[in-house]
């Protein structure tokens, strides 16, 4: 149903909306719902009254139709809230590219009576299980992801997975001890090299966050990112990550050690519009070679379509940080992100160097990713590796760099510079020299 010159009051209301969603569901399960929140639009009903107010929502509500098309549902869930329901599978990526590219469109005024009004929205989205047909637990989720959206800090947009458990004391625990780790110091950085593979010799290390629990002991990411999450600290720690990343890569070029600093960067920084700032902040703050800092991201974030994502990663590019993508082939086979996206590093997923020995459709794998690699003049890494027979492999396949425990773990800083200065894999040289030899 077209929306041009439509009036408020042909659209859905809420129970409309819910009765065709139901339709809907019992026939395809593939659905996600999006609750969309008019920020502050009770400023404009009060200044030029209710009138004027429903031809803004009017217009909104055209809007977002003409940007989703025919084949999303929209209905008026209250006064200033709208429901949209798009058909198919999608991935938080997506979920969050269709936030942006409403956030984007709507930067283009409603103009009305010599006025104009500038929309800003809060987004709940949710996408249904396969096999749920009870449309009430997708509208609960939903809501608890808008009411949640309206809390966020940086980014007015949530994504609740019906999958999420309810919350054990283990993981409330957690998030009560996360601020305190902040405050008591006890976040550290671990690194764990990369390798050259023909000389076997250090040239860079990824960064990999742990937390020193005063009671659990060495804590890896996951658990404690869940938490991070939930408290809306996915910036703050991701922050703190780089600001580390920055004084690490300054102690190593001080030293001498020309090694490439690389450092996982979090969905929530890229859709951050002041990310740039900081990065160009931290560079002036640790004056470090910024060619000597890599940021990687996961492919479902480079795949996220996103005009904010793009336009960051390429003011980062300009600043001369290098860009990798983590996971290579792990998860999307749409590889279109490597068009838009100016790419060093394409890092190959772990699973497809694990099986290398026995499976030869992951050295296929391995080698078209090779190709892809040569088409955009980015380098390849093999992450993963763990035995000589794999080293060998690899490097008869042409692949230059790695990563792995047959090198080493991640290590504590100063195990990492100690690394620099030995040999870093005597056991590895001579087994892969018995190997060949």
């Amino acid at each position: 149903m077209s929306l041009h010159n439509q009036p408020l009051a042909a659209i859905p209301n809420r129970y409309a909306f819910l009765d065709r969603i139901e339709h809907a569901i019992q026939a395809d399960q593939c659905l996600s719902l999006l609750l969309v929140d008019v920020v502050r639009f009770s400023d404009v009903s009060s200044s030029f009254g209710y009138r004027i107010g429903d031809i803004i929502l009017a217009e909104v509500a055209k809007r977002i139709e003409l940007l989703f098309g025919d084949r999303c549902l929209l209905g008026r869930i209250s006064g200033d809230i709208f429901g949209l329901m798009l058909p198919g599978t999608h991935s938080e990526s997506q979920l969050h590219g269709f936030y942006s590219h409403l956030i984007e469109h709507f930067k283009t005024p409603i103009s009305f009576e010599d006025n104009a009004f500038v929309a800003d929205f809060n987004v709940g989205a949710v996408s249904n299980l396969p096999a749920n047909t009870d449309i009430s637990r997708v509208f609960s989720a939903a809501e608890a992801a808008l009411k949640q959206a309206k809390q966020n800090k940086y980014d007015n947009f949530q994504i609740i997975s019906l999958t999420q458990k309810p919350e054990s004391g283990r993981s409330l625990a957690l998030k009560a001890d996360l601020k305190r780790a902040f405050a008591n110091d006890e976040l550290e950085l671990y690194f764990q090299p990369k390798v050259d593979l023909q000389s076997l010799k250090i040239v860079g290390a990824e960064c990999l966050l742990r937390w020193n629990h005063p009671l659990d002991g060495i804590i890896v990411p996951g658990s404690f990112i869940e938490a991070a999450e939930s408290y809306n600290m996915m910036n703050e720690v991701g922050y703190w990550v780089l600001e580390k990343a920055f004084d690490s890569a300054h102690i190593l070029q001080s030293q001498g050690l020309e090694l490439q600093v690389s450092v996982n960067i979090s969905p929530t920084q890229l859709y951050d519009s002041k990310f740039v700032a900081k990065v160009r902040q931290l560079a002036e703050v640790y004056q470090v070679d910024l060619s000597q800092i890599e940021l990687e991201l996961t492919e479902d974030v480079a795949l996220s379509n996103s005009l904010l994502v793009k336009r960051q990663l390429a003011d980062i590019k300009t600043l001369g940080l290098s860009i990798a993508v983590d996971d290579f082939g792990k998860g999307y086979s749409n590889l279109a992100y490597i068009r838009d996206i100016k790419l060093d590093t394409i890092k190959i997923d772990k699973t497809f160097v694990m099986e290398l020995e026995q499976n030869p459709v992951n050295k296929a794998i391995i080698q078209a990713s090779q190709l892809i690699a040569e088409s955009i003049n980015c380098q390849v890494i093999a992450e993963g590796i763990e035995t000589v027979e794999q080293l060998h492999l690899l490097r008869e396949m042409g692949i230059l760099r790695g990563q792995g425990f047959l090198f080493a773990k991640a290590v504590p800083f100063n195990d990492l510079i100690e690394l620099t200065q030995t040999d870093l894999i005597v056991g590895t040289s001579l087994a892969y020299q018995d190997r060949v030899g």
